[in-house]
């Protein structure tokens, strides 16, 4: 038999509910560079602690072996630019941008410009319960992208870093590293120190009626507008698993979906219509966890769940079938539904 200790003890314990970060502290690179210069037939390179690579996609026949770019091939009429990268011992990184000529086997700087690219101002703002990054490319056009290393396990490098799902421990991390790259492959590393808001998850399993049958999120569909059926709680079934919040309404509480017990940030919902996807009007569906009262649901002393914005009843329709709402419970008693923590779902 499958125990509670079977899970990872992060998703078991902790759902997280927001994250705060410090100021970045941005790294400096370390490298010095010179403008590149030909030679017979080649580009040299030059530089001090730094190793180069080209970036991207470089015409056919381009090559570079440590500091010396060459070419083997036909001349070629108006080549686009290459890029390479000089990246440092830290990681930090500053791309060039060559323009060049190619003519057969020999490549040699053209009479355009070399531009170097660089990136600054790697920053962080906190907002609404995440940490948002930004930083400059000094090529205007250029794409930046951000992300995290170094993070507590339990949440999942983005920008924005988000507390969504995360089950990390609550507590103050030091030394996580956000790193911005540019289209052109500048890179700058800079590094915070992340606060996790948690709170402990003491209320981990399924709704689940006199017949076994628990909420599901059907075939383990992970997304808003996700069908949530009626299925036997299980254990082993990720479908079936949920975290039990207390609602924003007075006696309500909020399902949300836990597939082996960590938050998804998707909350079992009946949207009375207002979603064209679902196939029920009142068809029970997952949908981004809010404090609306469309995810709300008040235990009647009956056992049956009454939703908050409908007044319906939450009625079963067979095994695999979708959960909808209903003017009054079922006669069979299949609407009567009893918390059950995952210790006491079968194994």
């Amino acid at each position: 038999m499958v125990g509670a200790a079977a899970l990872p003890a992060s998703a078991q314990t902790y759902q997280d509910t927001a994250l705060s970060g410090s100021a970045v502290t941005d790294s400096t690179f370390a490298g010095v560079l010179a403008a590149p210069a030909n030679g017979a037939g080649v580009i040299s390179l030059s530089g001090t602690g730094v190793t180069w690579s080209l970036h991207g996609t470089p015409p056919t026949g381009v090559t570079l072996t440590g500091t010396t770019i060459s070419y083997s091939g036909a001349a070629v009429a108006s080549p686009p630019s290459i890029v390479v990268d000089a990246t440092d011992t830290h990681g930090n990184a500053e791309a060039l941008v060559i323009p060049i000529v190619l003519t057969t086997n020999s490549i040699q700087l053209s009479g355009g410009r070399v531009t170097t690219v660089t990136l600054s101002a790697l920053a962080d703002s906190n907002v609404s319960g995440t940490v948002k990054f930004s930083a400059t490319s000094s090529a205007s056009s250029d794409t930046v992208t951000i992300g995290e290393s170094n993070l507590p396990i339990g949440l999942t490098s983005g920008n924005p870093l988000t507390y969504v799902g995360g089950t990390a421990a609550p507590g103050t991390y030091t030394g996580v590293v956000a790193t911005a790259t540019d289209s052109d492959g500048a890179v700058l590393n800079g590094t915070f120190t992340l606060t996790v808001t948690a709170g402990t998850i003491t209320t981990y399993g399924d709704e689940v009626n006199h017949f076994g049958n628990g909420f599901d999120a059907y075939q383990q569909h992970h997304y808003p507008g996700a069908i949530i059926a009626g299925w036997t709680a299980t254990q082993p079934d990720p479908a079936t698993h949920f975290i039990l919040n207390n609602g924003t309404h007075v006696g309500a509480y909020q399902f949300e979906y836990a597939p082996s017990g960590s938050g998804s940030g998707l909350c079992v919902s009946d949207p009375g219509g207002g979603w064209a996807s679902d196939p029920l009007r009142d068809g029970l569906i997952l949908a981004s966890c809010n404090t609306g009262p469309w995810q709300q649901f008040i235990p009647q002393s009956n056992g049956t769940l009454l939703n908050v914005a409908t007044g319906l009843y939450v009625n079963p329709d067979g095994t695999g079938a979708q959960l909808r709402g209903g003017s009054s419970p079922t006669s069979w008693g299949g609407s009567d539904y009893t918390w059950t923590n995952y210790s006491s779902l079968p194994g």
